[in-house]
């Protein structure tokens, strides 16, 4: 918005949907055909068949998206009814993909040399998927193609750009832009966890999780929460806001957009008490990371926060006009994942 003197913006959340969806069921293929020694029964391909192309992801797979698609206006390519509610697209395609990984097993326990034998069937897969996606989302602008995006600026002055979604992702990520208008370089974010688990301080990464073929994994370094909420607010400070994953169904109230731990109090209403501690809740799965949303503000008394500012993405029908504050004992128990710049 600085940048182009804007009143409004938004960037085409369609457009990384669009190629993410593409992106996973490759990534989900090539995962079947280096699992075929596998049981298929076994724990690892039941987990890779569960979700093989999920709405959901990591930071990493935005900036992979970026990087290799780059950025397009929201109103070159606006959300259809099936980007804003995507189930039965979603459920077409993981048939698809489970369907394709089964006739993948078998082409494998029947070929001498299956890499080089089945490529032309991969592809041929995910030409399929391709098809369902762009019937479905609408034609995607072309990355290296010239766009023409035409506006009204802050002054109702009409003007028009010519450029392509790489281009445009370079020039809002580059180095004089950041510098004049307080912005980063998605390439340079990296996330931080908080998981008592392991040992803070330590590189963490899960096996197999990614969106794009050769490209960045979802990685990520193990501080403690007080580090997490530092970095948080070095951020905020800075006008940058925080993309951060968090346990989003635990002590909510919805109406009112409040995150708290001391909404519900258990221990008056049925006389027991619930003591797990965060570790201890990860390891049995009674608390994961379900959702992410983004930081915007944080309330600071004498150098220690207090409560958060959340822009959440279920639109203004969701909490007061669609923002939410949640408590920093929330964040203590509840928050993983936050995302910020070295």
């Amino acid at each position: 918005m600085k940048r182009y003197n804007l009143k409004e913006f938004q960037l085409s959340q369609a457009y990384l949907f669009y190629w993410d969806k593409l992106e996973k069921a490759n990534y989900f293929l090539e995962q079947i055909l280096d699992t075929t020694d596998e049981d298929l029964e076994g724990r690892l391909v039941q987990r890779l068949l569960k979700v093989p192309a999920q709405d959901g992801g990591q930071w990493d797979m935005v900036a992979n998206l970026v990087e290799k698609y780059g950025l397009v206006p929201q109103p070159l390519y606006p959300d259809s009814f099936k980007a804003m509610d995507s189930a039965v697209m979603r459920t077409l395609i993981t048939t698809k993909l489970h369907e394709d990984a089964f006739e993948l097993r078998r082409l494998v326990s029947e070929s001498s040399n299956p890499r080089s034998s089945l490529s032309s069937v991969k592809e041929k897969m995910v030409r399929e998927i391709h098809l369902i996606l762009t019937l479905v989302l609408g034609p995607p602008p072309n990355p290296n193609k010239n766009m023409i995006w035409e506006y009204y600026d802050n002054d109702d002055k009409f003007c028009s750009v010519s450029t392509s979604p790489l281009s445009l992702a370079g020039e809002l990520s580059g180095k004089s832009s950041n510098q004049a208008n307080t912005g980063f370089d998605y390439r340079e974010l990296f996330s931080i966890v908080n998981d008592p688990r392991n040992s803070y301080g330590s590189h963490l990464s899960v096996n197999r999780l990614g969106n794009i073929i050769d490209m960045r994994p979802c990685r990520y370094v193990n501080v403690d929460i007080v580090t997490m909420k530092t970095a948080c607010i070095g951020m905020l400070k800075s006008d940058l806001p925080v993309f951060f994953g968090c346990d989003s169904g635990k002590f909510i109230d919805k109406a009112s957009g409040i995150y708290d731990t001391g909404l519900i109090d258990y221990e008056l209403g049925f006389n027991v008490r619930l003591e797990m501690s965060k570790a201890q809740r990860l390891l049995t799965g009674e608390s994961m990371m379900t959702h992410a949303m983004v930081f915007t503000a944080v309330h600071v008394i004498e150098g220690k926060p207090l409560r958060w500012r959340v822009e959440n993405s279920g639109g203004e029908e969701k909490g007061p006009t669609g923002w939410f504050v949640l408590s920093d004992r929330w964040m203590d128990e509840f928050v993983y994942q936050a995302v910020v710049d070295p």
